[in-house]
């Protein structure tokens, strides 16, 4: 009995030193919820994919988004249009600026496990320069003077004819596999299967391809941080509200893009979290100032001046687009390094313009409400693409300036017949459209005289000799502060002479579920930068103990 006493006693002891041991633990850990590898990823897109291959994937928007998950270039644009190292791990430019040499990163493999090379981007290259390939023609035209060499499996040069700053930017195109493809005869490679099971080094591969959907998985041997989630599913959709519809109903757990007319819609979904993000580019009003016969009124400084007074951009943004615009007050992109905040700014002011129009010589002499001058009226066509939201802001510009006494005629054509019929030939009055590009500040391919015919997009026929110099000096020279000093110049020319209607930079909209977490949306050099941090996106999670010191 006395023994049965001792044992009950240690028991006691023992219990309430063990209820000791875990009061410490509970005072002194927590836990902590963590992302969990799992989760599939289900993203609506609008269209198919064609041609799953970066020096192809130039016109169809599906093709350039999945070529950005599969594949990876020499070097990459970071949030600041900035080029930074990604298959390269560094280079060197000669002195004369005609020699870029690059050292490839050690250990890549492709998407088969076949190791990466020199051989692979020398090949890339070639492709691109021989046209029988069928690369975007703008790539072709870029590269076709320009030497690639391989100095051994793990060095490329490429020599230039003359300097160039902006060629870094142009290295970021994704680099194809040699090993899969140059045994594909040049006339078949735009048909080739490769092209629907492409086989890349970047962060996912693919792992089915249907006619309704593409699913991606995690590749093995990606170099970088293994994402969270276990699968990203892309499925095809023929229209933007096709999109949202979908995701009413669950098939999809994100929109790849919320269009501005959606946005009130779009909002008033709980679960549906909408980020935000700058895009490349901007959206403007060209003016015809080629053709001073008939359109006099565009030659004169002092009208354009006016024109861009008389527009109230801000309540253009916030009553067409719902607020998915940024007001544009420079050919330069902000949160750029090229970009000057202190070039001449044009405020709403409708006042002053009526001024400058007066002074200029348009005034309203027989009260109908449009100005002339020597018989002829200032007025002309202003022509967009067919997209519901241009006709509509293409409408309200119209009447702001009829408020000045412009007159301001809309036509609506297709995309095709913009391009083909209005802005390559240079046959238009007047033509609301867009401009997309990243990277490089370089205004040369856009606002140079030499840019005003051919394929040049100088569609405004604008020609400024100061302009055009310091264009050129800015692409000759490498010295960064030089060259932030010559496009400092280059803004305020533009801000002065307004050779086209800057209106604003777009906002491109991303929908996820809030199920999704992890996600962040940086300003978008292309709309496939929206997954820039795909691989800190998560759905699963689990806890962990965490000490009062930390994990």
């Amino acid at each position: 009995m006395r023994l049965f006493r001792w044992q009950l006693v240690i028991a006691l002891l023992g219990t309430a030193l063990i209820a000791a041991v875990l009061g410490y633990a509970a005072l002194s850990l927590a836990t902590e919820v963590v992302p969990e590898q799992g989760g599939t990823f289900t993203e609506g897109v609008i269209g198919n994919p064609q041609a799953i291959n970066p020096i192809l994937c130039g016109y169809n928007q599906v093709d350039c988004d999945l070529s950005a998950l599969l594949f990876r270039g020499l070097t990459r644009l970071n949030e600041r249009g900035e080029v930074v190292p990604d298959l390269a791990e560094r280079w060197e430019v000669s002195d004369d600026g005609l020699e870029y040499t690059f050292h490839l990163r050690q250990g890549i493999r492709w998407h088969d496990g076949a190791p990466f090379t020199a051989q692979d981007v020398a090949f890339t290259i070639k492709a691109i320069q021989d046209a029988t390939y069928g690369a975007v023609p703008h790539l072709t035209r870029f590269w076709k003077d320009i030497s690639v060499l391989v100095d051994d499996e793990a060095t490329v040069r490429f020599i230039l004819p003359e300097p160039l700053a902006p060629f870094l930017d142009a290295t970021g195109i994704g680099i194809l596999p040699r090993h899969l493809l140059a045994s594909v005869p040049a006339e078949a490679f735009a048909r080739a299967e490769f092209n629907t099971q492409p086989i890349g080094t970047g962060p996912f591969q693919v792992e089915e391809v249907s006619a309704l959907h593409l699913t991606l998985v995690p590749n093995p041997y990606w170099p970088g941080p293994r994402p969270h989630l276990q699968r990203l599913e892309f499925r095809f959709y023929p229209d933007p509200q096709s999109l949202l519809e979908a995701y009413k109903k669950g098939e999809i757990l994100a929109v790849s893009r919320v269009y501005p007319d959606q946005i009130p819609e779009a909002s008033a979904l709980p679960n549906l979290n909408l980020y935000p993000a700058r895009l490349s580019g901007y959206v403007l009003v060209y003016l015809n100032l080629s053709d001073a016969t008939n359109l006099p009124f565009f030659g004169q400084r002092e009208v354009r001046q006016a024109l861009l007074y008389a527009l109230d951009r801000q309540a253009l943004v916030d009553e067409v687009l719902n607020g998915q615009g940024i007001v544009a007050h420079g050919p330069i992109l902000p949160d750029t390094w090229a970009y000057w905040d202190g070039a001449t700014r044009y405020p709403y002011d409708p006042g002053h313009a009526q001024e400058l129009l007066d002074a200029a010589g348009w005034v309203d002499r027989d009260g109908d409400g449009i100005r002339e001058r020597d018989g002829r009226r200032l007025e002309f066509r202003l022509t967009t693409n067919d997209d519901p939201i241009r006709q509509r802001l293409a409408e309200a510009i119209a009447a702001q300036w009829r408020k000045v006494g412009v007159g301001a005629t809309p036509q609506s054509v297709s995309f095709a017949r913009l391009v083909g019929e209005f802005l390559a030939p240079r046959h238009f009055d007047a033509v609301l459209a867009g401009l997309e590009f990243w990277g490089d500040p370089d205004p040369y391919p856009l606002w140079h005289s030499t840019q005003a015919t051919g394929l040049g997009q100088n569609y405004s026929g604008w020609a400024l000799r100061e302009a055009d110099e310091a264009m050129e000096a800015a692409r000759r020279t490498s010295d960064l502060h030089e060259r932030i000093r010559l496009y400092r110049r280059f803004q305020e020319l533009f801000a002065q002479e307004v050779p086209a209607l800057l209106l604003y930079y777009p906002v491109y909209t991303y929908g996820v579920d809030a199920k999704v977490r992890g996600v962040q949306v940086p300003p978008l050099n292309t709309p496939a930068d929206r997954f820039t941090t795909v691989a800190d996106w998560y759905m699963e999670t689990k806890r962990v103990l965490v000490g009062l010191g930390g994990r």
